[in-house]
């Protein structure tokens, strides 16, 4: 079944500016979504998603209201919510693996056992920039490609990506938004930004960067949040990054150096002391091989649980 943008069937592929100049309406969307403020979001309540990450809750959720991600240049974050339920997935996605990361999500959606309830299936996405090496169209392209695929009809209710969220300075071009949150309960989507990107970041941050797949991290059943067990090779010349200057760091290991935000390097560089650290992470970081649990505690903060069986 096709992807279907107020009603009609979207012609692929065309380039997301094309796309939108064909239905004014994602036009007119995407410019309220740019021109919004950034909100700070706190982390009472809220479901952060890393890189190669998803999440998926719906409005029942106890613990989770907010699920949200930042820190996107050249990759896209992804919301798509069944309206009858209202289950709603976010996901931050770099292009490792397009073709099998829209399924995951797509399944992760249909998972809620009343998904066949009235309503359809609607998707958001926001991200990239007019970069040089042109990832962000490649990945627009492979996300708008993959969902026409599926078998259910998806309704694109937001498209903001590359050249709908680019900005140019002094002759460079940067993305306009970075970061979405998506509040589960009234499914609004606005621009923001966190302070906490937790629990377990440098963890999570560790196994994107060694080259891990696209994973789902929470259980809305139980509200809890499932970290690992993660296993990775060591990082190749870890020493030897840590010795670069920031320069270094940022023109090697970004995909787009001048757009990243300030505290990119500072990031990655306590990503790589992480790795430095835990080069077999099996032994140290998951003894017995279990998973680390998080739920939010009454104050709506991330609590460790013990492992079970433990």
């Amino acid at each position: 079944m096709p992807l279907l943008v107020d009603g009609r069937r979207v012609r692929l592929p065309q380039s997301a500016g094309d796309l939108v100049r064909a239905h004014p309406l994602l036009e007119e969307r995407a410019r309220l979504l740019r021109g919004q403020s950034v909100q700070q979001v706190g982390p009472q309540g809220l479901l952060y998603v890393q890189q190669r990450e998803l999440a998926v809750t719906s409005p029942k959720d106890g613990s989770i209201s907010i699920l949200g991600s930042d820190d996107a240049t050249t990759c896209h974050i992804v919301v798509l919510r069944h309206t009858g339920n209202g289950a709603t997935c976010l996901t931050h996605c770099d292009g490792s693996d397009t073709k099998a990361e829209v399924p995951l999500i797509m399944n992760a959606v249909k998972s809620f056992s009343d998904h066949t309830r009235r309503g359809r299936l609607e998707a958001h996405l926001v991200g990239g920039f007019n970069d040089d090496r042109q990832l962000s169209q490649k990945l627009t392209h492979q996300l708008l490609s993959e969902f026409d695929r599926q078998e259910d009809d998806i309704h694109l209710v937001t498209l903001c990506v590359t050249e709908l969220n680019d900005r140019e300075e002094n002759e460079s071009h940067f993305p306009v938004i970075y970061g979405i949150a998506v509040n589960v309960k009234t499914a609004e989507i606005y621009r923001a930004s966190f302070q906490d990107r937790g629990p377990e970041e440098e963890l999570r941050a560790a196994r994107a960067l060694t080259g891990g797949p696209m994973i789902s991290i929470y259980d809305a059943k139980t509200e809890q949040l499932r970290i690992g067990p993660y296993s990775w090779t060591p990082f190749p010349h870890v020493d030897f990054w840590l010795q670069q200057e920031d320069k270094q760091i940022l023109e090697n290991l970004s995909t787009s150096p001048l757009a990243e935000p300030p505290h990119f390097v500072e990031h990655i560089r306590s990503t790589l002391m992480f790795l430095k650290k835990h080069p077999s992470p099996a032994n140290t970081l998951f003894p017995g091989n279990k998973a680390l649990l998080y739920k939010k505690n009454e104050d709506g903060l991330w609590e460790k649980i013990s492992s079970p069986g433990s």
